[in-house]
């Protein structure tokens, strides 16, 4: 009788708790990566492009990159299983940290939005992880093991900024050269992170794909979770992409930006340590809800003044904002798919979260130095009474059959 026999212990189970806390170191390390290019994309565009507009236009890049590798990463893993599909997103973690220091170093300003590109395809990867660790446990436990990978990004938050202090001015007069170099080497240590993850191999009716994607995505609850996770993220992008640059325009030091953004990540992540069990509590509904509400208030803050205080807790409202609307909205996910169906759709949702993202990081830019950061938080409310709306006309249509 083998060992597992007699403790009663299933070896997925195990192995799965293991492979868990794998994806949650790597999320840490993997979203180090995001935070420094938040924390300098603005900045080095604003000293490296041809025009002042165009100073958000890396991280815009950036988050094209999440957008159009979204799908693709989808495609690797579904065929040769997730574990090549992290591999490749490390190997582009590594790429853009060379490429942008070899840009900050030459000044061009194109070869670093070229290399924000690959920054891109590496988190759009990481961000994988929160649904890949749902498929290493029983379905009672993926809200969990999908908010305790989310809530390794803590450290991420910790990691970063402190990368982008500790290394900014080492390789003078090439500010943050030496940051990217740093953030390729975290990026090598992630893949060697993940080798050791033992994510399930595809199957035959994986690979086959399930229904048809339109008989999917007609789901109201696949609309409703679509809706809410592409407002949540597209907000917290297209107000932290500004608030780095806006902290500058207004006077304020580098060190209180990334102190800033370090906090914000922290909150982004600290809640996936117990936000599981609210969506199994309360239902990923009346989170995502309750992420909604922070988002507005973190907006509301911002619109009180532009000292210190205020843009740090703006951060961190939008943080906190962020992982309860996104997580709750990956959780709806979970509900809208078969196991033969989940790469495909799990894909699809990132690939339209991060293309309409795109939209709000490019708009971001233009909007705060053609009008002002006030704007940026003005036009965020918009886009919050429309996810609102979609929870309850969700909401109405589940009692209405309910009662029928």
């Amino acid at each position: 009788m083998n060992a597992d026999a007699v403790t009663g212990v299933a070896p997925a189970i195990r192995s799965g708790n293991a492979d868990v806390w794998r994806l949650a170191i790597a999320q840490a390390l993997g979203g180090a990566n995001s935070a420094v290019v938040y924390a300098t994309g603005a900045i080095v565009g604003n000293m490296l492009a041809p025009s002042k507009a165009l100073a958000t236009l890396p991280i815009s890049i950036f988050v094209v990159g999440m957008a159009a590798c979204t799908l693709p990463a989808g495609a690797i893993a579904r065929r040769h299983g997730r574990r090549a599909a992290f591999l490749t997103g490390t190997g582009s973690g590594v790429l853009v940290g060379l490429l942008a220091s070899l840009a900050v170093v030459r000044g061009s300003f194109w070869l670093f939005c070229a290399a924000m590109f690959f920054g891109g395809a590496y988190a759009a990867v990481v961000l994988s992880f929160r649904f890949a660790a749902a498929d290493c446990v029983p379905a009672t436990r993926r809200p969990r093991a999908l908010s305790t990978v989310m809530a390794g990004g803590v450290f991420a938050g910790v990691i970063g900024p402190q990368l982008v202090t500790y290394t900014m001015d080492l390789w003078q007069p090439y500010l943050f050269a030496a940051t990217y170099l740093a953030q390729a080497a975290v990026a090598a240590v992630s893949a060697l992170v993940l080798l050791g993850v033992r994510v399930p191999m595809p199957t035959a009716a994986e690979a086959a794909g399930g229904r048809p994607l339109s008989a999917i995505v007609r789901q109201p609850r696949f609309i409703t979770a679509v809706i809410c996770g592409v407002v949540s993220y597209t907000l917290m992008n297209f107000i932290m992409t500004a608030a780095p640059l806006a902290m500058r325009l207004c006077g304020l030091s580098q060190e209180a930006s990334n102190v800033g953004l370090q906090w914000h990540i922290i909150a982004m992540y600290a809640p996936g340590f117990f936000t599981g069990r609210l969506i199994t509590r309360f239902g990923a509904p009346r989170v995502v809800a309750a992420g909604l509400a922070l988002t507005a208030a973190s907006a509301a803050i911002g619109l009180t003044g532009v000292d210190v205080a205020h843009f740090w807790l703006t951060l961190i409202l939008l943080g906190l904002g962020w992982n309860f609307g996104f997580v709750g909205a990956s959780a709806l996910v979970l509900e809208c798919h078969r196991a033969e169906e989940r790469t495909r759709v799990q894909s699809l949702n990132d690939f339209l979260v991060f293309g309409t993202m795109a939209v709000g990081s490019f708009s971001s830019g233009s909007l705060l130095t053609t009008y002002g950061w006030d704007m940026v938080l003005r036009v965020s409310f918009v886009p919050l009474v429309v996810a609102l709306a979609a929870l309850v006309s969700m909401a109405s249509s589940r009692a209405g059959r309910a009662a029928g």
